[in-house]
């Protein structure tokens, strides 16, 4: 039985075995075709993604393929070449002979899409990237070969983002001249780029009659700029000049910056920029609120008014004891008066121009400084302790000092020189603070080019030095002034007060700057100064020889705080947490994003401690009850910018916003592009108003979500 049916399961697997070949040799076909033209069987494109190739290949000439993309619906986009804060770029693969040089890609003009504080750089709609390539010798015997290859890229929705694999085979023609026009054209001529502190300068070479109606710069280098930081974009001539805060966490080093310029009409200018000096200035084209230049005119009036004002500012009322004396004696004589006002005028202009050329000189250097720097430095600030304090002793009668015109009635005055140096003191301790109408013209003389705001700097001291002015050379002013006598000496002992409160406040900065040691070490300092000024004073009431004794009781202790102020020194170690009724956050770039993107109202002051007008806007306005009551009751996020230190971040921001210093109050009302500056002198029905109105706007959307139109957060 098994002998006679050995044939018979003998022929069954053999025509078993050829029915299995005959299907593998139709199978592999077919499988070869669907590898070459894309993805497995049953995988979904959510972006189809085809290769064209622009007829056939010459060596050593310019051949072009293109990826065209096609999204299977409006809700799916891709990316650019650099994707933004999330995403990710394509990665292609093309198997070419290793003659073949691959350039890079060339891409349309991206758009923006902001999720969640995230900015991405994305294309949504059909489109097409090109890819050109050389082709080598060996293209000769090319022919009509189709390129293969793989191609790795990132479909995503607002919620969700899928990675995708394409592979790749070339199909003949394709609408290149329309492709070619979508894609963003090279300028012919580079552009140039600097880093300014936190901030990326461009120059970008753009006639002057290319319309920008909402322009934004795409950097292709990544990790090099924030994306969704604002830019601030202006014209000068033929050239755009463009300022973008850096990547906090990025390298912020490039050897060329490329990227994409979009006119915000769906066309733009790709460009390459190489490092070289960028232009100041120029006409603002887009940027945030308050980074408009104003008119000359009001820049000269608002820097003469906010000198002026300076005057009666809180932060500057100590040194209006050593201007009371000086006025109170300017009715002696005419030609005394005047020279005196000419002389402290001057001793204000040069501080003022002195300080801002240092200013400028540090920002050109690359320092993110502003205005007031200078008391953001521990050292400086010991040297105005010293000097408050020696101040201090004078005006209480300790010694005499006819150096600052501060000698009592009846003994040789400090005459010019005495006022010249009166007002140098004068304009270095009272320019700290910024007040009403000097903001904008301190913020425009930080973007002028270098004369135009020295000129800024010198209007600023003139209006300081102005009220002075006018009491020298206007006889019916000085007319009305006291005249000299006894109760000057009175006078001059309680203007002794104030001055010793500012000395007071310069040791309590000093500890918050380097710490309580660094405090301890600056008084023990200051004891040492005040003990030989003691000692000095008692030697010139009896006439004798004086300053040689003090310097040898003070000597050691100057030794001591020049050995000892160094070695104690800690950065932000007396800085205690700020003490408020709101539940602060303290101010950073991703911070303002977050709490923009929970769709909440935002509060955010920038503040210092050794301004005092912050310091009396938050406890006459801030700092109320009844504030705290409606900035809960609307959500509002209160957030703190802390200056009293030297902060690049906080820098890069108030300069974009147009602040050359503090304080600066912002309001961001939910959903609102940007903020809005509130004014320098705060109330408390003010912000109640603000909080009132966000809190009857957001009840249309919950608190704490997005406002309606606002896109959802989302893994991209």
């Amino acid at each position: 039985m098994r002998a006679r049916n050995f044939p018979i399961a003998w022929c069954g697997f053999a025509a078993w075995l050829l029915a299995l070949a005959a299907s593998l040799a139709l199978a592999l076909p077919a499988a070869a075709q669907e590898e070459s033209r894309g993805p497995a069987p049953g995988a979904v494109q959510n972006i189809a993604v085809t290769l064209h190739a622009d007829g056939t290949p010459v060596p050593g000439r310019e051949w072009l393929l293109a990826l065209r993309f096609v999204p299977r619906g409006p809700e799916w986009h891709g990316y650019w070449s650099n994707p933004g804060d999330a995403g990710a770029g394509m990665v292609l693969k093309l198997d070419l002979p290793p003659d073949w040089k691959v350039g890079a890609a060339r891409y349309p003009v991206p758009r923006r899409l902001l999720i969640a504080g995230l900015m991405n750089h994305v294309y949504e709609g059909p489109y097409t990237v090109l890819v050109p390539v050389v082709p080598g010798p060996s293209a000769a015997g090319w022919g009509a070969r189709a390129v293969t290859g793989t191609l790795d890229y990132l479909a995503c929705t607002d919620e969700i983002c899928v990675p995708q694999t394409a592979r790749l085979r070339s199909v003949a023609g394709g609408d290149f001249l329309r492709w070619r026009s979508e894609v963003a054209p090279m300028l012919d001529a580079p552009g140039r780029f600097a880093f300014a502190g936190e901030m990326l300068r461009l120059a970008i070479p753009l006639p002057a009659g290319v319309a920008l109606p909402d322009p934004h710069v795409f950097i292709a280098n990544e990790r090099l700029v924030a994306h969704a930081a604002a830019q601030t974009l202006r014209r000068a001539g033929d050239m755009l000049i463009a300022e973008i805060p850096l990547d906090r966490y990025g390298t912020g080093k490039a050897g060329e910056v490329r990227g994409i310029l979009a006119f915000g009409d769906g066309g733009g200018v790709a460009f390459a920029a190489a490092p070289g000096a960028v232009p100041r200035g120029g006409t603002l084209v887009a940027g945030p609120e308050g980074a408009a230049m104003p008119p000359w005119w009001s820049l000269i009036l608002g820097a003469l008014l906010g000198g002026m004002l300076l005057n009666i500012m809180p932060c500057v009322f100590p040194i209006l004891s050593l201007k009371a004396l000086s006025l109170a004696r300017a009715g002696e004589s005419e030609a005394q008066a005047r020279a005196e006002a000419l002389a402290y005028t001057a001793g204000v202009v040069l501080a003022c121009l002195g300080l801002g050329a240092l200013l400028l000189a540090l920002r050109a250097a690359g320092q993110q400084v502003g205005w007031a720097f200078q008391l953001q430095e521990p050292g400086v600030v010991v040297a105005l302790l010293v000097l408050a304090s020696v101040i201090t002793a004078n005006l209480a009668g300790l010694f005499d000092l006819p150096a600052l015109s501060l000698n009592r009635p009846g003994q040789p005055t400090g005459g010019a020189a005495g006022a010249f140096a009166t007002g140098l003191l004068a304009a270095f301790i009272a320019t700290p603070c910024t007040g009403p109408f000097m903001a904008a013209a301190l913020g425009a003389a930080l973007l002028l080019p270098a004369p135009a705001a020295l000129l800024l700097f010198a209007c600023l001291g003139l209006g300081l030095a102005l009220p002075f002015v006018l009491i020298g050379f206007v006889p019916a002013l000085r007319r009305r002034l006291p005249r000299p006598g006894p109760w000057m000496e009175r006078f001059r002992r309680i203007m002794a007060i104030p001055m010793g409160l500012t000395a007071l406040a310069l040791l309590w900065l000093t500890a918050r700057l380097g710490g309580k040691p660094f405090g301890l070490i600056a008084l023990v300092l200051v004891l040492g100064v005040v003990l030989g000024l003691m000692a000095t004073g008692r030697l010139q009431r009896r006439g004798k020889l004086a300053w040689p004794a003090f310097g040898l009781i003070a000597a050691p202790f100057v030794v001591f705080a020049a050995i000892g102020l160094p070695s104690v020194y800690a950065p932000g170690g007396g800085g205690a947490a700020r003490e408020s009724l709101h539940q602060t956050v303290p101010f950073s770039p991703e911070a303002l994003a977050r709490a923009r993107g929970e769709g909440r109202p935002v509060f955010l002051y920038f503040t210092a401690d050794w301004c005092v007008t912050c310091k009396v806007n938050e406890a006459a306005a801030i700092e109320r009850a009844q504030v705290r009551a409606a900035f809960a009751e609307a959500g509002v996020v209160v957030m703190v910018g802390d200056w009293t230190r030297r902060d690049a971040a906080i820098t890069a921001f108030l300069t974009q916003q147009g602040a050359a210093g503090v304080p600066l109050y912002l309001w961001y009302a939910p959903g609102a592009a940007a903020g809005t500056q509130l004014p320098q002198v705060l109330t408390p029905d003010l912000l109640i108003a603000r909080a009132k109105a966000a809190a009857a706007t957001s009840t249309a959307a919950p608190r704490g979500t997005a406002p309606p139109g606002q896109r959802a957060a989302g893994s991209d």
